[in-house]
């Protein structure tokens, strides 16, 4: 598990979180970070093959020159009228699939 700081975190057990982090997964490349607005690197210049953020709370996947962009959504208490949602990326021979969950909460 990868975890990262977001923008709400302020207690004292948050600090120990990084704001963004780096996972190497199976030859794939995943830049983690919590608001994309906040994103201060070209993905695909850096040969990121994924980046990965949440802070709008709204599950979200496209690609963009060749990178996936993920938002997973929330799994916690429902926000915004949203789904309450999970994601899920499956790695294989070198590709990515992402899959957004909605849970029956």
């Amino acid at each position: 598990m990868t975890a990262i700081r977001g923008n709400v975190d302020r207690e004292l057990w948050a600090r120990k979180l990084p704001e963004t982090e780096v996972v190497e997964l199976a030859g794939i490349s995943i830049y983690v970070l919590h608001d994309l607005a906040q994103l201060d690197l070209k993905p695909k210049a850096a040969r990121f093959n994924v980046v990965i953020s949440g802070h709008s709370h709204v599950p979200t996947q496209e690609t963009r020159e060749g990178v996936l962009y993920f938002n997973p959504g929330s799994a916690g208490p429902r926000r915004f009228q949203l789904p309450v949602t999970i994601g899920k990326l499956r790695i294989e021979a070198g590709k990515v699939e992402a899959q957004i969950v909605i849970l029956n909460v």
